[in-house]
C-alpha cells in the first residue's frame, strides 16, 4: 500500500511538474505573440505614415495652386472693377460739367 501511496506522490510530483512547465511555455508563447504583435503595429503605423505622407505633400500642393490661382482671378477682378470704376467716375464727372456748364442740354 506504502509503495502505491509513493507511486502516486510521485506521479503527481511529476504531474505537477508538467503543468508548470507547460504554464511557463504557454506565458512565453504569449509574451512572444504580444511582443510581435507590438513590433507588426509600429510596423503598420510606419508604414500608413510613410503612405500618408506623399498624399498629404500632394494634397497641400493642390491647395497652394488652387490658393494661388483663386488670388489671380481675384486680382484680375479686382483691376476689372477698379477701370470700370474710373471709367465710370469720368463719366460722371464729364455728365456733371456738361450738365453744370450746359444746364439746358
Amino acid at each position: 500500500m506504502e509503495d502505491v501511496l509513493k507511486r502516486l506522490l510521485d506521479t503527481e510530483t511529476r504531474a505537477e511538474a508538467i503543468i508548470a512547465a507547460a504554464e511557463a511555455e504557454r506565458r512565453r508563447i504569449v509574451e512572444a505573440a504580444v511582443a510581435e504583435a507590438r513590433v507588426a503595429e509600429e510596423r503598420f503605423s510606419d508604414e500608413a505614415a510613410r503612405r500618408r505622407q506623399p498624399l498629404m505633400q500632394e494634397a497641400e500642393d493642390r491647395a497652394a495652386q488652387l490658393v494661388a490661382d483663386l488670388t489671380r482671378k481675384f486680382e484680375a477682378r479686382q483691376r476689372a472693377l477698379r477701370e470700370q470704376a474710373d471709367r465710370n467716375e469720368a463719366e460722371a464727372i464729364r455728365a456733371a460739367l456738361d450738365l453744370l456748364l450746359d444746364p439746358e442740354a
